[in-house]
């Protein structure tokens, strides 16, 4: 995903890519980075929601703002 700065561009890409596979990279604080693989399920007015597996093959969905992607604290790689 490239860098956007502008908050109505990358709602729309969100709503655009939504069914794909994607890779989330996620910084939790205190060196704790977290990487999943998942699909962007859901885009919603403030956040959007990402379904992930884990190595258990367990599916959860987790959500998002966009302004966790603005300040890169969320990275997403399409596959």
């Amino acid at each position: 995903m490239q860098k956007m700065d502008n908050l109505m561009g990358l709602k729309a890409e969100i709503k655009e890519n939504i069914g794909k596979d994607v890779i989330v990279k996620a910084d939790k604080g205190r060196n704790k980075i977290i990487t999943k693989k998942g699909v962007i399920e859901d885009a919603f007015p403030s956040l959007f929601t990402v379904k992930v597996t884990n190595e258990f093959q367990n599916e959860r969905t987790v959500s998002f703002t966009y302004s966790d992607l603005l300040t890169s604290t969320v990275v997403l790689k399409y596959c």
